[in-house]
């Protein structure tokens, strides 16, 4: 909620005091709920990436992020008709295959935290294809920034009744840190600064590339995550899961390749 309240206040701030780029209105109805899905997804798959974080370690949950291209190809089929290249599509296949072998080998699975991740996955799919059309529609064409004004606020009342129920204590815990820590308000607000910058450079790279490239990006972060997550956290890992991850990254290689080839 931080985070999408940055999101706002910052754009708002961008186009309306700075003039960064022009202001647009919605046109429709219609319009207006495309943003308000792109929203609600959006909330949905960061909360049930998060959820899903107390049952699974942090580089299995990656390694089931890195599907999203899979889910992607599969969403912009349905809701656009965007065929790709069918060896495209098969360097698809390995992506998804790490990620069965991998879940085989991993010593902590568990099978809600494993629903959520999957959950969250598709929503992030789901959300870079509607992202996709409602920056490039011919009719209903939102810049970068103006789509992130009008989805932060609804994004916030979305989060607000969830956090109240999910995190009832949040002020007292957020008051408590900070007390312990004299720059805890300044982290917070330079982190939300961040997202900000993260989901405004997410809606460029759409616009001039595709939702599914932009999924296949966002795996190399997943790779680095992967890595510090097993430093850091000391996570059990198996050559099975190793392996299989390897094998979902290989795929991704591939389809950049295969993307660059025939485009």
């Amino acid at each position: 909620m931080c985070h999408m309240s940055a999101c706002a206040i910052l754009s708002y701030l961008s186009i309306v005091f700075l003039k960064l780029v022009p202001l647009q209105h919605l046109k429709s109805r219609s319009q207006f709920m495309k943003v308000s899905t792109l929203s609600i997804v959006f909330c949905a798959s960061v909360v049930g990436g998060n959820v899903s974080l107390r049952y699974l370690p942090v580089s299995f949950n990656q390694a089931v992020g890195a599907t999203t291209p899979f889910f992607t190809a599969l969403f912009a089929y349905l809701m656009t008709f965007k065929r790709e290249a069918w060896i495209t599509y098969g360097a698809l296949v390995p992506v998804v295959t790490g990620v069965v072998i991998a879940s085989g080998g991993e010593p902590g699975f568990h099978w809600f935290g494993f629903i959520m991740c999957i959950s969250a996955t598709a929503a992030r799919a789901f959300k870079s294809v509607l992202q996709g059309i409602l920056l490039s529609s011919e009719g209903e064409k939102l810049n970068s920034m103006n789509l992130m004004l009008y989805m932060s606020p609804i994004a916030v009342i979305a989060l607000l009744p969830v956090t109240i129920v999910m995190e009832p204590d949040v002020m007292s815990v957020t008051l408590s840190l900070a007390r312990q820590h004299k720059y805890m308000w300044v982290l917070l607000l330079v982190n939300s600064v961040m997202a900000y910058s993260a989901n405004l450079l997410n809606f460029l790279v759409t616009k001039h590339t595709s939702a599914l490239t932009l999924q296949v990006l966002g795996n190399a972060k997943g790779v680095v995550a992967v890595v510090i997550s097993v430093l850091l956290f000391r996570n059990p890992v198996t050559v099975m899961g190793i392996g299989g991850y390897s094998i979902t990254v290989l795929g991704v290689v591939a389809y950049g390749e295969t993307k660059r080839r025939f485009i």
